[in-house]
């Protein structure tokens, strides 16, 4: 919409997008341009308006030329001149609807100028399954699995480390500890050899001294002499 030649300048109001489609629980933004040829410095404010099934259109928001932010339960408006956005928040399917915005100038003979109308559609949210996880809990479950899968990794490989260690210095204690006659080999006895002994004895036989022999008869005195061997084993040590 253009002014007439009287005015002092001449403005255009526009919106955009023309369509938005969102799910709920998300946040659609629109923003609405005031193009000007000669900015005379007059006071406006920009309202943003909802229309729904071809009601009557229902005032929303509004914010002045000199508010560069305004925020409420429902809607958050910037003002960032020449464009001014507006962001629906936490929406439901009951804001689908037709949206526009209106100039508002306070010193000019057209005070009201209108933009064209932008639509609005909100879809349910889609329905998630018991089993089904969102791709960031996945992802975040995933890294959670490895990090355990490799903390278990390296706990083993300190525990065989110890085990190894301790059963290595166990070993060397035990050699350390033994008599040095264990650690030497055990030297072979040596063999027994039999040897031979000779040890002599005077056996002396007497007479029976019932037999009465006459003293000119009678021989001499007589001693036999035997010889009788013992055998005893002695061990020989071997020279060195």
């Amino acid at each position: 919409l253009c002014c007439g030649p009287m005015l002092a300048c001449c403005r255009q109001v526009t919106i955009f997008p023309s369509v938005l489609t969102f799910h709920e629980g998300r946040i659609a933004t629109f923003s609405c341009n005031i193009s000007m040829e000669h900015d005379s410095g007059s006071e406006y404010s920009l309202n943003w308006y909802k229309m729904t099934n071809d009601s009557q259109a229902q005032k929303i928001a509004e914010m002045s030329r000199n508010n560069p932010m305004t925020k409420t339960e429902k809607y958050r408006l910037t003002n960032h001149t020449p464009v001014f956005k507006i962001e629906i928040l936490n929406l439901h399917q009951n804001d689908s609807g037709s949206y526009y915005c209106g100039l508002i100038t306070f010193f000019e003979p057209d005070k009201v100028m209108e933009s064209n109308r932008s639509q609005l559609v909100v879809t349910a949210a889609p329905e998630m399954h018991p089993t089904e996880e969102p791709e960031a809990e996945e992802s975040n479950s995933s890294d959670h699995i490895k990090a355990m899968l490799l903390g278990i990794l390296l706990l083993a490989g300190v525990v065989l480390l110890l085990i190894f260690g301790y059963l290595t210095i166990t070993y060397r204690r035990g050699d350390v500890q033994k008599p040095p006659s264990e650690n030497m080999r055990v030297e072979e006895k040596p063999p027994v050899v039999s040897i031979s002994t000779v040890d002599y004895s005077v056996l002396e036989f007497q007479r029976d001294q019932r037999t009465q022999v006459p003293p000119d008869t009678r021989a001499a005195d007589q001693t036999e002499y035997a010889t009788i061997i013992f055998p005893e084993e002695k061990p020989i040590t071997p020279e060195r």
